[in-house]
């Protein structure tokens, strides 16, 4: 007997094909929405597929048709998707929507939208509590945008429940921009040495799909208005992340810390790099839905590395990811730089 029936949008994203994969395991009939209207081979042939653009006025209520009893909501960001769902409260029953740890502020205001200016890296406190102080609401940044999102459905909490999962640095198959992806390219291209900043102890707390599909489904199941941390069980450091790849690899590489920041060139900077840790308390998920991990970093990473393996197979690396090359350009791979640094290192080291 069916537990319900589930409606994902950005079904065929990162978290999108794992949540959609554990929710008909769960027992839910699912309708998987997404801008192609694609599904993934691993999916229950029940599952199903409609092509939707939410920006289309109207899209969505004629494709949510009668309504659903939780709607999971991977890619809302802002008032107007948050007056979306809202507008639909009749609708559904209740809702699971994906938010951000890039919301959080620390005491003295700084966030993940100050970390290219001076002294701009936020502090937070080891681990990071819901209770933390936020960035101010808007329209402007990616941080802002999620918590207009979720001031203003959690304001409508009376009309729909809904539980926001604000989400750690989200890893594992069909990443857009895999942090990983660091790691890989260097080992697959034989570089014998790595440079890593601020003395390899950044941590960001990461976020498997696997365990994000395990907080959508006991959120479903448990309706409510909340706001929970959403975490995988250990926040390396990105040393320890780079040895765990060496070792899926089979690989060796020498480490070469730098005690403080990159140098201007870049040299070391990583994206996990940051002076201070980001580190997530899942107390209040473990506390109210029951949440317990369903593997681990280092478990999750073979899949992972394997994956962008095969997506770099005769491609450049740009072309497989560019908005990875976006997010931190393109000379995340300068190896000539790189290579002048060492040269400078083994000199005056």
């Amino acid at each position: 007997m069916s537990k319900g029936h589930a409606w994902v949008l950005g079904a065929t994203g990162q978290i999108g094909r794992a949540a959609v994969r554990s929710l008909v395991e769960d027992g839910w009939t699912v309708t998987a929405a997404s801008r192609g209207g694609g599904r993934d081979d691993r999916w229950d042939e029940e599952v199903r597929t409609v092509a939707l653009d939410r920006e289309e006025e109207g899209a969505l209520a004629a494709a949510l048709g009668d309504g659903c009893d939780v709607l999971v909501d991977m890619v809302a960001h802002g008032g107007p998707h948050a007056r979306q769902l809202t507008d639909l409260a009749d609708r559904i029953g209740s809702a699971v929507v994906v938010s951000s740890g890039a919301v959080y502020a620390d005491e003295h205001g700084r966030s993940f939208d100050t970390q290219s200016e001076p002294d701009g890296s936020p502090r937070y406190p080891v681990p990071i509590p819901e209770s933390q102080p936020t960035v101010a609401p808007g329209e402007s940044t990616y941080g802002t945008r999620k918590i207009r999102l979720e001031r203003d459905l959690l304001a409508a909490g009376g009309a729909l429940p809904v539980t926001l999962l604000r989400a750690g640095a989200v890893h594992g198959p069909y990443c857009r921009s895999p942090r990983e992806l660091y790691f890989v390219k260097r080992a697959l291209d034989s570089r014998a040495r790595r440079v890593l900043a601020y003395g390899g102890t950044s941590r960001f707390h990461p976020l498997h799909v696997s365990n994000a599909a395990e907080l959508i489904r006991l959120a479903a199941q448990r309706p409510g208005s909340r706001v929970l941390n959403a975490a995988d069980p250990q926040a390396p450091t990105v040393a320890e992340i780079g040895e765990a790849v060496d070792a899926v690899l089979g690989r060796e590489t020498e480490t070469v810390l730098i005690a403080g920041a990159a140098p201007p060139e870049g040299v070391g900077l990583s994206p996990w790099g940051s002076p201070h840790p980001i580190v997530y308390d899942l107390t209040a998920a473990e506390r109210e839905l029951g949440y317990r991990p369903v593997t681990g970093y280092a478990e999750s990473l073979p899949e992972t590395v394997e994956w962008i393996t095969a997506q770099l197979a005769g491609r450049d690396w740009t072309d497989t990811f560019p908005a990875m090359a976006r997010s931190y350009g393109t000379g995340l791979f300068d190896y000539a730089t790189e290579d002048a640094w060492l040269e400078r290192y083994d000199r005056t080291g």
